[in-house]
């Protein structure tokens, strides 16, 4: 009879992860400049204490004027200009004010007429207009507070900053913004076998291409990442890193050495620094799942993830497992992209018993191409890639079915 564990399905898998997480949730908050927020997670909400647009003003270069005046061919003289950044007189009636655009419509105006749509004729001050396109009360007229009234919530706690965020963020007026300190996490990498790039690869040896990956991952997330580097093949080195690892980190990630064999340290070493269970998690690739917790001397325990070693296998589940980890971590939403309806432009005939994973790309005729060699190992499918199609379990497709196409950077961070 098998001891092997059940194989867990991928929603029960995460579901287990978040749970060992929403008791860790971070808490600590900084302030830090607007400039520097790209990739933080709000620890407070962002309010407006200002209309924005700040008054009624112009989406145009052109003419402000007053409907009533603005018959087609009227000739009106320009009794004043106003830039952006200054504030222009009243608009006296049967006048126009040449006006530009994010410039303060004056009073009295209720339209723009937009400079294509107007002759300007010579004439003594500043000329005059001819009027050629009758205007719509309110044309080309930005409305204050339009795009955002005082006392608004424009971005709410928990909120991921993106570039256009923290465009929102300053047209409010907030210099600074409360966030939450970024996840620190321990990065181990596990084997004898394992080399850095630039140093002499003797038989048997291989680079150690998940360091990086999983470096810049953990990164692009935005984490503060330790590299603790490759740990020795022997139980004993394996406590002892783990042990260091803990301190001070939310989580510590590693890749391999989880299975049961003689050389495989990091399970063993795990259960005595703290606890660990290891699934089978029915997906493809990434099978092999690990999570536990590991103490720390003094502080609270840090989480502990392993990841499988075939580098597209570590892809994909710190994508589908780690990235919502990290998330929940920091209070954020761990729900998975929703997925795009495409269409797959090749047969997939052979489906697996596993929820699969299959490499694709957006194709000229906006369809989905297939990676020719789905192997865990080949990690140049990753690249080529800009997603996954998510492939429920022993689901065959032909060329012109329509799959759930999940693109890698809303999988990345989000």
């Amino acid at each position: 009879m098998s001891d092997r564990p059940p194989l867990l399905s991928l929603d029960e898998a995460l579901a287990r992860l978040l749970q060992g997480a929403a008791q860790r949730v971070i808490a600590e908050a900084e302030t830090i400049s607007t400039f520097d927020g790209l990739g933080r997670v709000l620890a407070a909400e962002v309010r407006s204490a200002i209309d924005v647009p700040g008054a009624d003003n112009s989406s145009m270069d052109g003419y402000a004027l007053r409907v009533a005046d603005a018959a087609v061919g009227a000739l009106l003289p320009v009794a004043q200009r106003i830039p952006a950044g200054l504030v222009g007189q009243p608009l006296a009636p049967q006048t126009a004010a040449r006006i530009f655009t994010g410039a303060q419509v004056p009073p009295g105006a209720d339209a723009v007429l937009m400079q294509e749509q107007a002759e300007a004729v010579p004439g003594a001050g500043l000329g005059a207009m001819r009027v050629r396109t009758a205007p719509l009360p309110g044309e080309w007229i930005r409305r204050r507070g339009e795009d955002v009234r005082a006392g608004d919530v424009v971005l709410a706690a928990g909120a991921r900053l993106t570039p256009q965020a923290l465009g929102l963020a300053a047209s409010v007026g907030a210099a600074q913004l409360q966030v939450l300190r970024r996840p620190r996490v321990a990065l181990l990498s596990t084997g004898d076998e394992l080399v850095m790039p630039g140093q002499p690869l003797k038989p048997g040896a291989i680079y150690n291409s998940n360091r990086f990956m999983l470096r810049a991952l953990l990164q692009a997330c935005g984490c503060e990442c330790t590299d603790f580097g490759i740990v020795p093949d022997r139980l004993q080195a394996t406590r002892d890193a783990l042990r260091g690892a803990a301190a001070g980190h939310d989580l510590i990630l590693s890749t391999g050495g989880v299975s049961v064999g003689e050389e495989d340290h990091l399970k063993p070493a795990v259960q005595a620094e703290g606890h660990l269970d290891v699934w089978q998690v029915a997906i493809k690739p990434g099978k092999p799942l690990a999570f536990g917790a590991v103490r720390s001397a003094g502080g609270p325990e840090a989480l502990f993830v392993g990841l499988p070693g075939n580098p597209v296998s570590s892809f994909v589940t710190f994508l589908l497992c780690v990235a919502p980890l990290l998330r929940a971590l920091q209070g954020a939403d761990p729900a998975p992209p929703a997925g795009v309806p495409m269409r797959a432009d090749f047969d997939w005939p052979r489906a697996d018993k596993r929820r699969e994973f299959l490499r694709v790309r957006l194709n000229a005729e906006g369809g989905l191409s297939l990676f020719p060699n789905q192997s865990s190992a080949v990690l140049t499918s990753v690249v080529w890639a800009d997603g996954l199609v998510d492939n429920p379990p022993g689901h065959a497709f032909r060329r012109g079915d329509t799959v759930r196409f999940l693109p890698l950077p809303e999988l990345i961070a989000r």
